[in-house]
């Protein structure tokens, strides 16, 4: 019988913060990050592939509000390029197993700006996202999704070594392109295991 999780740390309870990797440093949002995150969240070329693009700065401050909780900030030399989504979440199980589903797994997202694109820094900031999910927090399973029209986040999805599981035609309606395909990617702890003592 799969073992249940006892007490798994929330992220921001973590003793690990600032998480340095070789050019970057990861920490908690906090409130503060408001304007440094408008700055990049604004840009019509973020926002195209956001659930949640803001309408404005007041709609921003409203919804930042209600999501910092889930979110990590990534700097380069002192300055916020993008944040990280961590959401975690039950796994799916059916009644008599759900209370060794509670807490086991992520759903991750991520948003970086334009100027920091193509040189690594994602891929940089996903994989210590990884580590802490299966390292420091003992996930079982971590998913991620985007727009299917969203090549660079589904290829950083598949550089940091998550599997395609699915692909949904005109699943996701688009506030612009109206119904698109979307895809789903996982990656489970023992693949992650595998892969990183490959």
């Amino acid at each position: 019988m799969p073992e249940q999780p006892q007490n798994r740390p929330r992220p921001r309870d973590l003793d690990i913060w600032p998480l340095t990797t070789e050019r970057l440093a990861i920490r908690p949002a906090e409130p503060g990050d408001a304007d440094a995150l408008w700055e990049i969240y604004r840009l019509p070329e973020v926002g195209q592939w956001l659930g949640w693009w803001p309408a404005d700065r007041a709609d921003w401050e409203g919804l930042y509000a209600e999501k910092w909780h889930d979110y990590l900030i990534v700097e380069r030399d002192g300055a916020v390029i993008g944040d990280l989504m961590l959401r975690i979440v039950d796994g799916w199980a059916q009644r008599e197993a759900a209370d060794r589903a509670v807490s086991v797994q992520a759903e991750l997202g991520w948003a970086f700006a334009p100027s920091a694109a193509g040189q690594g820094f994602a891929t940089e900031a996903v994989e210590a996202l990884l580590r802490l999910c299966f390292e420091e927090l003992g996930l079982r399973r971590v998913e991620a999704g985007a727009f299917a029209a969203n090549e660079p986040s589904w290829r950083l999805m598949e550089r940091v070594g998550m599997r395609r599981e699915g692909y949904a035609v005109r699943d996701s309606l688009h506030r612009e392109l109206g119904w698109v395909d979307g895809v789903l990617y996982a990656l489970l702890a023992e693949e992650w295991r595998e892969r990183a003592e490959g």
